[in-house]
């Protein structure tokens, strides 16, 4: 089968990346054309467009690219159409990929959506719109499905494809070595793989280190930055910088500051108790509060649906409360209770084989010559 596949930032091209493989095994016929990144271009196929070329968060930042936006929407539907996929998988991205459902479905083409867009968040509606569009879902939150059931759409529940990649990770044994990290106790900070929300968070991030004289904190790079772009945020703070090597960084951390989104659940898959911050464009936030509907942001409460970790959200993005929220899960009481709660995240999430599985439901679903 042809697959095309859309995946507009780093989480979904690492989703996109272990589909391709799981796809591979149960179709060795199967071809590739796709908007991704490094990773899923590792596994072959066309790269069409990456995706640093097409992250945009937040309503301001989006209608002052707009665009750009609608010029690279423009140019994937004239790619589509083209190349006339078998089926079309769609990568979470909603904002983008829900317009390019109605493309492809208005034009006789079979859509499947892997990572179901936050319709339980904001805008329930947009459900009714998702099953006209969408042939078949693919959802990797437990909640989902019997959210999509109250709508009267069935939908699959795969598991949780961060579980596969955590199954495929196997340490480093010389990461501190080779980092130059000696013994000290580490203190991950994970500023997102977005510029917006590198350059509001990361200085708030940096802003505690002088708290900590017994840490060392280390930065995990996002790909498509150069390391001269992160070290103008550092102002002389005694940091550490690395790239691709986020897990092994989990994997010996004490503890973490984590931009809201999938690192979130990541650093708790790795049990390393953290802070979740995130700030937005002040209008896009008043948009968002109006609008979100959720008591949490961060992907570990809303699993759990109760406070696991604390999210410190625009104006309580302070140093002040980051350094206050920082030492408790460092050394305080908080630490114990947190990876308990980690403990039962994990019994939720379930085994890994989410790539697998919706690989298998492809085919199912959309191999006619089955």
């Amino acid at each position: 089968m042809n697959y095309y596949l859309i995946a507009g930032e780093a989480s979904g091209d690492l989703h996109g990346a272990n589909l391709m493989r799981a796809l591979k095994v149960e179709d060795p016929q199967a071809t590739f054309r796709y908007y991704g990144g490094d990773k899923m271009q590792a596994e072959g196929g066309k790269l069409v467009k990456h995706y640093a070329e097409m992250a945009f968060m937040g309503f301001t930042e989006v209608i002052l690219n707009l665009p750009t936006i609608l010029q690279n929407m423009k140019r994937c539907k004239a790619d589509i159409l083209a190349n006339r996929p078998d089926v079309l998988v769609l990568i979470d991205f909603p904002g983008f990929n829900l317009r390019i459902a109605e493309f492809a479905k208005a034009n006789g083409i079979k859509v499947a959506y892997y990572i179901s867009p936050k319709v339980w968040a904001w805008n329930q509606k947009r459900v009714l719109k998702i099953k006209k569009v969408v042939d078949r879902m693919f959802c990797i939150l437990p909640f989902e499905v019997d959210f999509y059931k109250k709508w009267g759409m069935e939908v699959d529940y795969v598991g949780n494809p961060l579980l596969d990649e955590k199954t495929l990770f196997s340490p480093n044994a010389d990461f501190r070595i080779q980092n130059q990290l000696g013994k000290t106790e580490l203190i991950a900070l994970l500023p997102g793989s977005r510029k917006q929300e590198i350059e509001r968070l990361l200085p708030a991030m940096l802003s505690v280190v002088s708290e900590f004289p017994d840490q060392q904190f280390v930065v995990a790079a996002a790909p498509g930055f150069t390391a001269a772009y992160y070290e103008q945020f550092f102002a002389g703070a005694a940091v550490k910088l690395i790239f691709g090597q986020t897990y092994d960084l989990l994997n010996e951390a004490k503890a973490a500051v984590v931009a809201s989104g999938t690192a979130t659940l990541e650093t708790a898959l790795f049990h390393v108790p953290q802070v979740v911050v995130y700030k937005g464009g002040k209008i896009s936030i008043a948009i968002a509060r109006m609008l979100v509907n959720i008591r949490f942001i961060s992907l570990v409460n809303l699993i759990m649906d109760r406070k696991v970790v604390t999210e410190l959200i625009q104006e309580d993005c302070t140093k002040d409360k980051i350094r206050t929220e920082l030492k408790a899960i460092v050394d305080g009481p908080e630490r114990k209770q947190m990876l308990e709660d980690y403990a039962v995240l994990s019994q939720k999430m379930g085994a890994p084989g989410a790539s697998e599985k919706t690989a298998k439901l492809l085919q199912k679903y959309f191999n006619t010559s089955h």
